[in-house]
């Protein structure tokens, strides 16, 4: 299945927070299906760690929650990279949910399905997780005390691909509604995306992301169609990015792209270019600029409305 073009169209300060704490999560994890995920398909057999929390082989994907003691209301959806060939939960997203949990916003980490593990959906079953996602967590708004006009995102390299997906196609219809809750939006409020794939297209096209989506040196116009910032318009939720300029394996220039769209479609956009990082800096790497963006993330989300 592929994105229909005229639907795209239209329209670090790890403190935590005095008297917070991070409270268990709900037992294992919460199916994002009640049956299985649209299309059929997948991976057999176990699901595999890759080693430091790298999970692939995902048969089932779910949430992660991380609730703190005192829920302000906000939400967060979080997406780990990985390259879209598998999701490095210990590195970027579950160190995201404690951070986000320790100042009242109520965390998710999306375990998603990869694009290319057998599944019928192919390239979209990601983007179909990550929409069903968002409607699963403003479903669950009263059993989390949550607003669900303050559901927002975070992803990391693949999943700042996957969450920019999520805020520019969100009114795409990926799959057929499965129940009630596919009635409720996918929009999310804000995006803030890390060091993130960005564009598919040529100069930047050969990330593990672009060769999982489109595949290596893949046809121009797919990969016009599934890069992110083509389908930034107006109305899209403010964003937030944050981009290494030493990144090696995402270009920092992706980064100025989507800002570049942002700007030009009137889409509110935040840009912070640290010298040194590198690429997978996750809540910011010891010794590098990267070590002051969770503070700049911060002073963003209270502007968001997103803290008080």
């Amino acid at each position: 299945m592929r994105i229909n073009r005229r639907a795209l169209l239209v329209g670090a300060g790890a403190t935590l927070a005095a008297g917070r704490s991070v409270i268990a999560a709900e037992p294992g994890f919460i199916p994002l299906w009640p049956d299985t995920p649209p299309g059929g398909g997948g991976p057999s057999g176990p699901m595999k760690d890759n080693g430091r929390g790298a999970i692939s082989s995902i048969a089932l994907p779910g949430l992660e929650a991380f609730l703190p003691e005192q829920p302000n209301g906000a939400a967060v959806l979080i997406a780990a990279g990985g390259g879209y060939r598998r999701i490095m939960m210990d590195l970027e997203a579950r160190p995201a949910g404690r951070w986000l949990a320790a100042r009242g916003i109520t965390a998710f980490s999306l375990l998603y399905r990869l694009p290319r593990e057998d599944w019928a959906s192919g390239r979209l079953a990601p983007l179909q997780d990550a929409q069903r996602a968002l409607r699963l967590i403003r479903a669950r708004a009263s059993r989390y005390g949550l607003d669900p006009e303050h559901v927002g995102v975070l992803g990391f390299s693949a999943g700042g691909y996957l969450m920019g997906l999520a805020a520019t196609r969100f009114d795409l219809r990926t799959y057929d509604p499965v129940d009630a809750m596919d009635a409720l939006s996918a929009k999310p409020s804000s995006a803030a995306l890390a060091y993130p794939v960005i564009t598919l297209e040529q100069p930047y096209d050969d990330s593990s992301t672009a060769h999982q989506v489109v595949g290596r040196h893949g046809d121009p116009a797919l990969a016009y169609e599934w890069s992110v910032q083509t389908g930034v318009r107006a109305g899209g939720p403010p964003v937030f990015l944050v981009h290494a300029a030493d990144d090696q394996v995402a270009a920092a220039a992706n980064t100025r792209i989507m800002t570049q769209a942002c700007m030009r479609a009137g889409v509110p956009v935040e840009e912070h270019l640290p010298q040194t990082g590198r690429h997978g800096f996750g809540m910011g790497r010891p010794g590098t600029e990267s070590e002051a963006w969770p503070g700049w993330y911060e002073a963003w989300l209270r502007r968001a409305g997103m803290l008080s």
